[in-house]
């Protein structure tokens, strides 16, 4: 049953046909039957998908909607949002996870008794996992929300995935409040006599400590009413997931979303995720205080037994993490949302490890309200340090030895307001080690970030030293970061050294362990750029003799490869065609770059085309059918305006073709690659083939234009464009080995190293 409410863009239903969105734009001007728009703006309307879908196939632009296309174009156009749709698919992929008849069972006739059924279904899976509540109500757009327990009622049930539950579960299976998922806000009524005793009886110890009563639960059990609109997307959701599963299918619609709102969300990447889990160690439970979407939890090994706690202000989140978290392995979850500092959601625990990726630079923080919180037990932060104020909470939720590492803004190892804490951090010996990441690591990607590992003390250390390192050298200039591999073996490494010894030899460049009696000066600066002796320039100068060898070798090479002197000739007058001819014909295929593939795929990057480097890029992980690279291929990009075009070979062949990349794959029988290459690159055939914005230009691959020559003739210009393309490539080798030679001179001068004579 297609859903008729559900609308879709411009940018949508280009994706649907597989065309850029210009060509979506003509056809509005172009056809008069063109579906009107439904919703948006005037900028940015919106269609029915429905009737986008049949005017496509009476068009002949459409064969069939691809199944995952059309289940992420039903939750992108839900009409109560992408978020609450996200939700209830992802609420109901956990049923399916779990108890995959009961989906059958409830899922069988019309969307009215899908709709009517489902709670108690979802009861069955959404309670025993999160200790979450029915919701009833009207629709969607008026209802409330239980946001957990209410002061005068007992607390929720918490259970293992197995299903055992716990002490002061309510005895009624669901509460007479109404919501929509996404809203969170604490239902507070007037004490009675029946509830006075629900009062009593909640303030029994319990084996797992429930939510404080004002904290809300991450995820609900949705009401009838609310998931009637959201049929047709559970419907479709249920058979993308045995297609591709349960878990796959959350992590494709959840990828998604995060890409089409990227402004919207502070993601933590993953190999930063996986660096801090494993700084942290093994831990049964672990805590994530500003969780996000779970990508810090997630790193963790899920493994039976293990608790992971999670909690965010934004509701959306903390249901999404949740949900994220309970079908990627069988550990215990519990996820709520609320403001951590103000109302944090888990006083009572005592941690093996916390991981956290704060907001930065908050000033409404709860400094006012804070001022006498037990959890200030190393000082009180100022206004301008909410980064001390959840380095302090995660401290105040470890258990003694256990282990925090925070993500933290380069700025706080070194401002004067914060000096105090920073101090008595060292003196107690909380503060274990200091690492800064190299530029690239996470957003903001152009600062280098520190990571903060810190230790609840058992006992203040007799000397204590703290771990200073700096990764800084392995940043990269490609777009896909820093050379995570690196940095993860000389993090690791000297941290375990030094966790093993309590101190660490120098390592130039590197790391060493600093004693706290060096750090607590007036500044109390721990930044590790400051304390780190420089490394040694370029290893020293056998590695500058070696360097400037390279550098002669390519210059020779650069040489014999230098084009011979050019004859002049008259323009040649061939008959020409373009790349929409050739396509249409069959000589070649054109594909475009996009966002999906499989995370561990390389990507090869519009800058890896402009820079002729290796492929750079990574995908997040989604199940997409990427465009993979053959040898013979040529790529193109489409954006900046200049003449590029590249010819795949066999150590480049495989990689993903990113995005504003155009790939076009021709027939070997019709098309010389290098000829092709070679003509695309024209200065004069770019500019015919661009059009501007007011701040960019781009390429309409279609209509560049090559002349009609035979193969023959085809792979002699083939030949003399492979040559200037090796020249081109020995000239961008030598520049990059004598920028190295030059910088180690100047590092050898400036350390002594390299004597000037």
């Amino acid at each position: 049953m297609q859903d008729n409410a559900t609308e879709v863009t411009a940018a949508g239903i280009a994706r649907l046909a597989g065309v850029g969105r210009a060509a979506v734009s003509n056809w509005r001007r172009r056809h008069a039957d063109f579906p009107k728009p439904v919703g948006g703006t005037e900028t940015s309307p919106s269609f029915a998908l429905a009737e986008v879908e049949a005017w496509l196939r009476r068009q002949g632009k459409l064969a069939e909607v691809p199944l995952r296309e059309r289940v992420w174009q039903q939750l992108a156009g839900h009409p109560e949002g992408p978020v609450v749709a996200l939700t209830h698919a992802g609420c109901v992929l956990l049923l399916i996870h779990d108890r995959p008849t009961v989906w059958l069972e409830v899922s069988a006739g019309s969307d009215e008794r899908l709709a009517a059924m489902l709670p108690g279904a979802l009861e069955q899976v959404i309670v025993p996992r999160f200790g979450g509540r029915r919701v009833h109500g009207g629709a969607a757009g008026s209802a409330r929300v239980n946001a957990g327990p209410p002061v005068n009622e007992a607390p929720p049930v918490h259970a293992t995935p197995g299903g055992a539950t716990t002490p002061g579960a309510p005895t009624a299976p669901d509460v007479n409040a109404a919501p929509r998922v996404n809203i969170a806000a604490p239902v507070h009524s007037a004490p009675s006599a029946a509830t006075a005793a629900a009062a009593a009886a909640a303030k029994a110890p319990t084996v797992n400590s429930p939510l404080p009563v004002n904290t809300t639960p991450a995820v609900h059990v949705p009401n009838g009413p609310a998931l009637l609109p959201s049929a047709p997307l559970l419907r479709g959701t249920a058979e993308l997931a045995a297609e591709l599963g349960a878990r796959q299918t959350f992590e494709f619609l959840l990828g998604r979303h995060l890409d089409a709102n990227p402004r919207q969300y502070t993601l933590t990447p993953t190999e930063l995720a996986r660096l801090m889990a494993d700084l942290a160690g093994p831990a049964r439970t672990v805590l994530d205080p500003a969780c996000g979407t779970g990508a810090l939890l997630r790193a963790v090994a899920a493994a039976p037994g293990q608790e992971l706690y999670a909690q965010d202000s934004a509701p959306e989140l903390a249901a999404l993490t949740a949900i994220r978290l309970a079908m990627h392995g069988r550990a215990t979850v519990r996820g709520a949302a609320g403001d951590t500092l103000r109302a944090d959601a888990y006083p009572e625990l005592r941690a093996d490890a916390v991981l956290c990726h704060p907001p930065f630079n908050e000033r409404n923080w709860g400094h006012d309200e804070l001022a006498y919180d037990p959890r200030w037990e190393y000082g009180f932060p100022a206004r301008t340090e909410s980064e001390l104020a959840w380095v302090q909470h995660a401290l105040a939720r470890l258990t003694d030895g256990g282990t925090a590492v925070l993500l933290m803004p380069p700025a706080v190892a070194s401002r004067r307001s914060g000096r105090r804490i920073r101090a008595d951090l060292l003196r107690r010996g909380a503060l274990r080690a200091v690492i800064a990441l190299p530029v690239g690591a996470a957003p903001p990607y152009n600062i280098p970030l520190h990571l903060w590992v810190l230790r609840r003390p058992e006992k203040a250390p007799a000397q204590p030293e703290v771990l200073l390192a700096d990764a800084g050298q392995f940043a990269s200039e490609r777009r896909g970061g820093p050379d995570w591999r690196a940095v993860r073996d000389a993090v690791l490494d000297t941290w375990r050294d030094f966790d093993r010894a309590g101190t660490l030899a120098e390592r130039p460049g590197l790391a060493r362990s600093v004693p706290v009696i060096e750090l607590l000066d007036d500044d109390v600066d721990f930044a590790p750029a400051r304390h780190l002796p420089p490394p040694i320039a370029a290893d020293g100068a056998e590695q500058l003799t070696a360097v400037r060898e390279r550098l002669g070798e390519t210059l020779r090479l650069t040489s014999d490869l230098t084009p011979p002197p050019a004859h002049t000739a008259p323009p040649a007058r061939w008959p020409l065609t373009t790349v929409g001819e050739l396509a249409r014909g069959g000589a070649l295929v054109m594909r475009t770059g996009g966002n999906g593939g499989h995370a561990r795929v390389p990507v090869l990057t519009d800058h890896d085309v402009l820079a002729g480097t290796a492929p750079s890029g990574t995908l997040p992980e989604s199940d997409e059918e990427a465009v993979l690279t053959e040898a013979g291929d040529v790529v193109v990009p489409v954006l900046g305006g200049g003449a590029v075009a590249r010819v795949i070979d066999e150590t480049t062949a495989g990689a993903a073709l990113g995005r504003n990349l155009a790939l076009l794959r021709p027939d070997p029988t019709a098309l010389d690659p290098w000829f092709l290459a070679g003509f695309l690159r024209g200065t004069a055939n770019n500019r015919q083939a661009s059009s501007y914005a007011s701040t960019a230009t781009r390429l309409d691959v279609r209509r560049l234009q090559l002349p009609r020559l035979a193969l023959d003739e085809q792979r002699r210009y083939g030949a003399r464009f492979r040559a200037l393309d090796e020249f081109e490539r020995a000239l961008r080798h030598a520049s990059r080995l004598g920028e190295q030679l030059v910088r180690g001179m100047y590092d050898g001068l400036t350390d002594g190293t390299v004597p000037p004579a």
